[in-house]
């Protein structure tokens, strides 16, 4: 077990309904799927290295919240939950994601290559509705290109965070 677990599974107590087991916390991450593909690219790697920065720099700007604290001193029982920011035109028809029905609505945006790439602004998008719910995260913006590449929440008990990430899925 890791030194200082005791004390990080003891405060995880005290943030928990008394009596009740502690608080399971999770940090997420909204990672963009379309930098894996044409026109970007990138290999996985590159991908990787966008949510070990994001988790990183979520963790030392949150360093002193408790729900951090507890969570990197309990090291073996961390949790990440990677979601993929795919393209927001999506829509769920008869249970099947289609982008045909998302063009059909008009909820469909066009890049300069004529396809539909809204991930940046659904990153952008998520991350402002973050900061309206006070809901403490990174924007990883990757350098010197400026690129909106992923995002990662500071460690938060699950049922404070599903609903604003409840339209994501797991990154595949």
């Amino acid at each position: 077990m890791h030194r200082g677990a005791g004390q990080a599974f003891q405060l995880c107590r005290k943030m928990a309904i008394p009596g009740a087991e502690p608080q399971i916390l999770v940090q997420y991450l909204v990672l963009r799927k379309d930098l894996s593909q044409a026109p970007f690219s990138w290999p996985a790697g590159a991908l990787v290295a966008q949510a070990c920065h994001a988790a990183t720099a979520a963790l030392h700007v949150h360093r002193d919240h408790p729900h951090t604290v507890a969570y990197l001193q309990e090291l073996e029982r961390m949790r990440k939950v990677v979601l993929e920011a795919a393209y927001k035109a999506l829509q769920s028809v008869n249970g099947k994601w289609s982008n045909e029905a998302a063009v059909a609505s008009g909820d469909i945006r066009y890049s300069s290559f004529g396809r539909a790439a809204p991930d940046e602004a659904t990153l952008k998008e998520l991350a402002e509705t973050l900061q309206q719910k006070n809901i403490n995260h990174i924007l990883w913006l990757e350098q010197p290109e400026n690129i909106a590449t992923c995002i990662a929440l500071r460690p938060y008990p699950k049922e404070e965070v599903t609903q604003y990430l409840k339209k994501f899925r797991l990154f595949k």
